[in-house]
């Protein structure tokens, strides 16, 4: 049986951290002084604190605050240049079309801004779905629920998935469940729950992955 992929976005499919990265951070330090009346000092800290709490800003919005998911989302994920910001290797075409198996887009951020992404880079067609945090019902992975969601809606076994993600916690997650887990790093360790350990998402093109196999 084929594998079905899923494939997380930021810094994994392309980098993120040059541009959209910095742009998001300043957008909801911005979204949290307008809407808490809070200095920008005072925001980017609450910003920060949410994230490493809870793994995403918007939970903690969204416990502590109420805030409205998708107003939060679609006012923090508007970008003036996108073609500009998207840093991103043309071999991923190659890549992904020799690559066998579904492909999923599994990604925290909203679906709007991940279609945009994968629009840029001209690769949307390889992928059946794009598995936002809408989907997610603004359960956002690490959290189980997040995988509960995609698992049942498309109807797969873990055991038939192999996650490709840049984030060591949201693999830890995978492999609770039994998923296969590829870790798109430069680090010079490899966790337990970590099957493969790449430097560069092409590399799935030189390097075969077995599922629940490590290597």
């Amino acid at each position: 049986m084929t594998p079905v992929w899923l494939f997380d976005l930021d810094n994994t499919l392309h980098n993120a951290s040059p541009h959209i990265f910095p742009h998001i951070n300043r957008s909801m330090t911005g979204y949290l002084m307008q809407h808490l009346a809070l200095d920008e000092a005072a925001a980017n800290r609450l910003r920060v604190d949410y994230w490493r709490r809870y793994g995403a800003t918007l939970l903690g919005l969204m416990r502590h605050h109420g805030t409205d998911p998708k107003h939060f989302l679609h006012d923090t994920h508007q970008f003036p240049d996108l073609p500009r910001m998207v840093v991103f290797d043309n071999a991923l075409c190659h890549m992904l079309a020799r690559l066998p198996g579904r492909k999923i887009v599994f990604s925290n951020g909203p679906r709007h801004y991940a279609e945009a992404v994968l629009e840029i880079m001209g690769i949307r067609r390889f992928f059946v779905d794009v598995y936002a945090v809408e989907q997610m019902r603004f359960n956002p992975k690490p959290g189980l629920k997040a995988f509960h969601h995609l698992l049942k809606d498309h109807r797969l076994q873990a055991s038939r998935c192999i996650l490709v993600e840049d984030s060591a916690e949201n693999l830890r997650s995978a492999k609770r469940l039994g998923m296969t887990t590829v870790w798109i790093s430069r680090s010079l360790r490899q966790p337990a729950y970590v099957d493969v350990r790449l430097p560069s998402v092409l590399g799935l093109a030189r390097h075969p992955v077995r599922r629940g196999a490590s290597g």
